[in-house]
């Protein structure tokens, strides 16, 4: 069993930055993939990037180079460094953990309440 905690969302402006985390409790963090999915109001959630157990990055490819992530396998934790925010990013991002999994949601098994993220124009 792995626990999420997301942290870090709020306002910002756009053009700003953010740096969400997430924090895992439970066994073998360094084995999960960490994934971080967005859902805007009304909308699907989405795939946004993911670091594999293995050391490789899944990215969605219109957010590619804009989102990085980075993960701290000695803290089991996983960031996700939001930069040149504009107002279309705006939604509730979620951290998710998941043996082998990639970008398909289906594929993580974990997932944290999520952290509210809001970019006024």
């Amino acid at each position: 069993q792995v626990q999420l905690v997301e942290s870090g969302g709020g306002l910002v402006q756009a053009g700003g930055s953010l740096r969400l985390s997430c924090a895992a409790s439970g066994r073998s963090f360094s084995s999960y993939t960490m994934g971080w999915f967005r859902q805007a109001p009304g909308k699907e959630r989405e795939f946004v990037v993911a670091a594999s157990w293995s050391g490789g990055t899944y990215y969605a490819d219109s957010l590619k180079g804009r989102f990085p992530i980075s993960r701290d396998n000695a803290k089991n934790t996983v960031y996700l460094q939001m930069n040149s925010l504009t107002p279309e990013d705006t939604a509730v991002y979620y951290c998710a953990a998941g043996y082998r999994a990639r970008w398909d949601l289906t594929e993580y098994d974990y997932w944290g309440r999520g952290t509210q993220v809001i970019v006024s124009s």
